[in-house]
């Protein structure tokens, strides 16, 4: 049974260590010592040595660091398609020849700077490591060679790496060195300030998967205290939000149906189906979309899109930039309503299409209107560009609010954001009669996850605004209808919820009309308390959520089977378009009942592919 001394202090202000020292005979040899005047720690072993200094920490000898993967930063390819390579390793003196395969060498010495360490690896906790073990071979790189054989794949995907669970992660690998002598000499590294913004931020999130302005008040204290800079910020902020179940599960479906396009070298229809539709639940579960930006950038190489009409959109995009930006600048030629149009659709297309060559034109475009003006071109060329960026920006800010009022619950819809959509819809209606309906709105109503409440705002909104331009109604009038529709969204939630806790825990019958009288009497006093209502549940709403259930149970016991066994698209499709069910939730059932009777998943994608 191997034993541990551990070592634990601080260095500067902001780096934390813990010293292990793991073996049969750990505690028969010594192994480190201070040097006071220079304020170092020095571990060391035969031929092996690590000093943690006030600067950063310096090495030599065999090992190397490693750390747990913070999403989004970049990955060797080999890694990031493997779901299961969940750590960084670094081995001393190793490197990739361009053949990708790893070259060892006898140069493993080294320094790091703290600031660095928590940059390049984890921003919270790193880890270096050295083995003292007479069965390792006399060359450093033959001995590195075999730490990456014995050590490397359990370190690559510990879970106790990330979990910060050292007693786990030493019981997993020290075994694996197959020598009873040998001692194992690791130097964990902590920055209590990155932990303390992390693990405040984690609480805040997970509470609500959102961040109110007081929270993020209280984010911008801790960081402003310990001056946390703002990438370290924005990574450690992505990491956890990643980290949340809900959002791993859909991201992660992401990332893997993108690296099997990125092995074919296409996305096909079915692909692009998938994708689509996890963007769309994505808004559904407040998931950020920084998640899916990081992948595509990541993943986005080598990437090409099946259908050959997909290219004529970045033609057209290239044909208006270049001949209006590049080819002649000599002759007038400004951007008319016609081309802004074709430039929106442009981008439109290229949005569904995860397409980067649309944003590349422009940021070509744009580096080259700069350049042009700086070498004495007329500056009513960037007049120009400008009018193109302002118009690209209106379309970000209307397809992300109105995805947000069709596909999220309590959604805030304020005065000022009606105020700048009314701006916005007569800005897009002055480049083409009805172009803010044919952009935004008529593809969203064909959308089949489109639930009923948010068919009934982005309804709301379109008759309102057309009440405020002929002058029959209010910006006010508005807010109010949509918060009346936002209010009772919240109620149905809550009470389809409580109605099927009850259900499944309470009543195995609920048929009679007592039964569900005293059941909504039960319900509304709960609420009350909780202070979830104020006043009576309508008994619509409440016989509404009775329905759902009846639907949802009949769908999963009686039509979920023969759909499966029969593999019958018509049917499921005629249930769910009939039903009136929200499909989220459908598919959520779906999910779950294949994945409890042992069913292959992809024959249920297949299923479903017809629908998207």
């Amino acid at each position: 049974m191997h034993k541990d001394i551990r070592l634990h202090g601080q260095v500067g202000d902001q780096t934390e260590y813990f010293v292990m020292v793991v073996g049969n005979d750990a505690y028969q040899r010594y192994f480190f010592n201070i040097v006071q005047d220079e304020e170092q720690l020095r571990i060391f072993s035969p031929g092996n040595e690590i000093i943690i200094s006030s600067e950063g920490i310096s090495y030599q000898g065999n090992g190397g660091y490693f750390c747990e993967y913070m999403f989004g930063v970049d990955q060797p390819s080999p890694d990031l398609a493997k779901p299961e390579v969940i750590n960084r390793l670094v081995i001393y003196g190793a490197r990739s020849d361009e053949a990708g395969s790893v070259r060892f060498s006898d140069h493993t010495s080294g320094n790091e700077t703290y600031d660095n360490i928590f940059f390049e690896g984890n921003a919270v906790c790193n880890y270096f490591f050295f083995v003292h073990s007479n069965l390792l071979s006399h060359k450093l790189k033959n001995q590195q060679e075999e730490l990456v054989k014995r050590l490397g794949k359990v370190i690559k995907r510990s879970e106790a790496v990330g979990d910060d669970r050292d007693d786990t992660l030493i019981s997993e690998i020290f075994p694996l060195l197959n020598d009873d002598s040998a001692q194992m000499f690791v130097v964990k590294l902590v920055n209590p300030q990155h932990r303390e913004y992390r693990d405040l931020f984690r609480t805040l999130y997970f509470r609500n998967k959102n961040i109110s302005d007081d929270d993020f008040s209280k984010l911008v204290r801790v960081a402003s205290k310990h001056k946390i800079e703002r990438y370290q910020q924005e990574r450690i902020r992505i990491d956890v939000m990643y980290r949340s179940p809900a959002n791993k599960r859909i991201v992660d479906e992401y990332r893997n149906i993108l690296l099997v396009c990125n092995t074919k070298g296409e996305i096909s229809n079915l692909d692009n189906a998938r994708l689509t539709r996890l963007k769309t639940l994505s808004v559904r579960n407040r998931i950020p979309g920084a998640l899916f930006y990081t992948l595509d950038e990541m993943l986005k190489k080598g990437r090409n899109l099946k259908n050959d009409e997909d290219q004529g959109y970045i033609a057209t995009t290239r044909e208006i930039l270049e001949g209006i930006f590049f080819r002649e600048m000599e002759i007038e030629s400004r951007i008319d309503r016609d081309d802004m149009l074709k430039l929106i659709q442009a981008k439109k297309k290229a949005m569904e299409n995860r397409d980067h060559a649309f944003d590349q034109l422009m940021l070509a475009a744009s580096k080259e209107c700069d350049e042009k003006i700086r070498d004495g071109a007329d500056t009513s060329l960037l007049d120009g560009f400008s009018y193109v960026i302002t118009y690209l920006d209106r379309f970000d800010t209307v397809s992300n609010l109105v995805s947000k009022l069709a596909f999220m619950e309590n959604i805030r819809i304020n005065d000022e954001m009606l105020q700048g959509l009314l701006e916005h819809k007569a800005a897009f209606d002055n480049l083409q009669g009805n172009c803010f309906m044919e952009l935004f709105i008529r593809e969203l109503f064909e959308n089949a996850y489109l639930g009923r409440f948010g068919r009934r705002k982005v309804k709301a909104l379109m008759d309102g605004l057309a009440g405020i331009d002929a002058r029959t109604s209010t910006i006010e009038d508005l807010h109010l209808q949509l918060h009346g529709i936002d209010e009772e969204e919240r109620i149905s939630i809550i009470l389809l919820e409580h109605v099927r806790d009850r259900i499944r825990n309470f009543y195995s019958k609920f048929a009679s009309k007592a039964d569900q009288d005293a059941l909504r009497r039960e319900i509304t006093e709960e609420l009350k308390t909780q202070k979830s209502i104020k006043e009576e549940l309508p008994v619509r709403l409440f016989e509404e959520a009775i329905f759902t259930i009846k639907k949802e149970a009949m769908y999963l016991h009686s039509l979920l089977p023969q759909i499966v066994s029969e593999r019958n698209v018509g049917l499921r499709e005629d249930f769910l378009e009939n039903s009136g069910l929200d499909r989220f939730y459908v598919e959520e059932l779906e999910r779950e009942y294949y994945e409890k009777n042992g069913l292959d998943i992809e024959e249920l994608y297949q299923i479903r592919k017809g629908l998207s």
